[in-house]
């Protein structure tokens, strides 16, 4: 893939000058919430971005929607201010930190939150079957080692596809493996310099696909790299406009 409009996208950000504190945590705000009700949304979670948007800044309980559905709203809140302090500090992806993340987007599960899964499981529909349990903890390592190749060899947008791909697909965890996953590939485009993507719920079919490409196309990270890619030059454009408008 061609990496220029997007490289020039983020040189072209950085002429630009920035927000202030205020208005960046407003902004952080309003993708939290945008990227809470998505990411959910794509599990199964019913609630609506108005709902999720009350629960989050209002503490309102939603009537006739489970308590599990709001702690789910909750836990990837939780989960997405650490990872922003994580990023802050470039700090670096290890099993202890996916283990966090994932121990504050299973909230409601005591028992699973942040413990590899002990089951061998299935994803229907799914191109690849999860390695066995027992190969869980040494996939997980090969997979950290083989990244920071991977990150010295590809672009960094690229390079975070490539692990969320692998990711999902050794399916380490019982559940919450796919916002676990999203929280991560956020994690790791902050660090590089990019902006945080929200993958849409509207989306979510494209998204499917392309775990399918990967397994059926020789590990082809392609199809993955375009729909990131594609979220990131429309935040980089965003985000520029606003900077433009704000010294108008």
């Amino acid at each position: 893939m061609d990496f220029a409009k997007l490289d020039e996208l983020i040189n072209r950000l950085k002429t630009k000058g920035f927000l202030n504190e205020t208005e960046l945590k407003r902004l952080n705000h309003e993708f939290m919430v945008n990227n809470t009700y998505n990411s959910n949304a794509i599990e199964g979670n019913t609630l609506t971005l108005r709902e999720t948007a009350l629960i989050l800044q209002e503490g309102i309980t939603i009537a006739e929607k489970p308590i599990k559905e709001h702690l789910e709203a909750i836990g990837h809140r939780d989960a997405f201010e650490y990872i922003m302090c994580l990023a802050d500090t470039e700090t670096e992806l290890t099993e202890r930190i996916i283990k966090e993340i994932h121990s504050l987007v299973l909230i409601n599960d005591a028992k699973n939150k942040g413990i590899y899964r002990n089951i061998p499981v299935a994803i229907i529909g799914a191109a690849n079957t999860p390695p066995q349990p027992y190969l869980v903890p040494f996939q997980m390592k090969k997979l950290l080692r083989d990244y920071k190749d991977i990150k010295g060899e590809k672009h960094p947008l690229e390079a975070a596809a490539e692990f969320h791909l692998s990711f999902e697909g050794i399916h380490p965890f019982i559940d919450g493996n796919g916002r676990t996953g999203r929280l991560i590939l956020n994690l790791e485009l902050i660090k590089a310099g990019l902006l945080p993507v929200n993958i849409k719920f509207a989306d979510r079919y494209k998204y499917y696909d392309c775990f399918d490409h990967y397994y059926n196309n020789q590990h082809s990270t392609e199809m993955l790299t375009e729909l990131i890619a594609g979220y990131e030059v429309d935040e980089l454009e965003r985000r520029i406009e606003m900077l433009e408008k704000q010294k108008a």
